[in-house]
């Protein structure tokens, strides 16, 4: 039997994932925690809650049970919201086998512990044995990979032959995968470029234009960078697909979640409600809270994501996080 490949979570990344993959594996197993949902897309071939429009590859095979998802499978894809990943990987341990091949595509930090995906996956696995992980992160908008639009995209880890395995076994005529040794680099870039995209999307709602939109992307970058050096990172990986690329992806695109809730924000609108109203989870609005306390632990300014904080916590208005920006002491770049 040909390889096997299980990607746990079914939002619209996880959806994309599986289709664009599927013609390389003889099998994918795509594990939705909803159990009507995975009985919806192995009846009617769709996700049409999270990913409407795209058939199913007939090789796809959905399912809400761990176990027979995972017991075959060569490489595991863990695409579950951040809020989620410990209890997963958790839930799937007794199914999990050291010579599996593992890769964190959550774009988020754990609130709390503050650990990056990767670190969550490797704490909880480590109870059983030492697994080895790679991070897929980069500019990618779940509709357009679906589509089989051309898209690049990083597969980083500090094993290097592990980086060069999961490239060759990933990549495909429209995924295009780089490989990098800096997953703490990659997981920031990935995690925080969520909420400069609200600042970007509060930007819009406010009805600012091109300006301003170049200068905070050009500034949170800086500020994303700072925090994954200060982390161990490394600056250029920043300058990247999963930096730059993902940033200006995110920031701009109409299809950003995170961009949506700025603009809404900016409307006036709560929170809770704009929230609530969303199918699929910003993962900005609970990273915003954890990069402030990694921020605060490091003794760094992470200037635009605390004033994303305050608006988010409701301690100040849009108008009057941008003034605040605007009147800080002025620095050289």
């Amino acid at each position: 039997m040909g390889e096997q490949l299980a990607i746990l979570g079914a939002g619209s990344w996880g959806t994309a994932l599986a289709i664009v993959l599927a013609p390389r594996f003889e099998q994918v197993h795509l594990w939705a925690h909803e159990a009507d949902l995975a009985d919806r897309m192995a009846r009617m071939r769709e996700n049409d809650v999270f990913l409407p429009g795209f058939q199913l590859p007939a090789n796809l095979l959905p399912t809400s049970e761990l176990k027979p998802a995972l017991s075959a499978a060569s490489t595991v894809i863990g695409v579950m919201p951040s809020r989620f990943a410990r209890n997963v990987y958790g839930a799937a341990l007794p199914y999990l086998e050291p010579g599996m091949q593992f890769v964190s595509a959550t774009k988020g930090l754990e609130s709390g512990t503050l650990l990056r995906m990767s670190e969550v996956a490797r704490t909880v696995i480590a109870a059983k044995f030492a697994p080895r992980i790679g991070v897929l992160s980069g500019p990618t908008f779940a509709r357009e990979v679906a589509r089989g639009e051309p898209a690049a995209v990083v597969i980083s880890s500090d094993d290097a032959e592990l980086a060069a395995a999961l490239q060759q076994r990933l990549s495909g005529p429209t995924l295009r995968l780089y490989t990098n040794d800096d997953p703490i680099g990659v997981e920031i870039g990935a995690a925080l470029k969520n909420v400069i995209a609200i600042a970007a999307g509060i930007c819009q709602g406010l009805g600012l234009g091109n300006n301003t939109l170049a200068a905070l992307i050009t500034r949170g970058l800086a500020e994303i960078t700072r925090l994954a050096v200060a982390m161990g990172g490394a600056a250029k990986t920043l300058s990247g697909l999963a930096g730059l690329g993902d940033l200006v992806l995110t920031c701009t695109g109409e299809l950003s979640r995170n961009r949506r809730v700025g603009i809404e924000l900016a409307k006036g609108r709560n929170l809770t409600e704009i929230v609530t109203s969303m199918t699929m989870i910003a993962e900005g609005v609970e990273t915003t809270s954890a990069a402030v306390h990694l921020a605060h632990k490091l003794n760094l300014e992470l200037p635009i994501t605390q004033q994303v904080d305050s608006i988010l916590q409701g301690r100040l208005t849009p108008r009057d996080a941008l003034r605040g920006l605007m009147e800080r002491s002025l620095k050289t770049e």
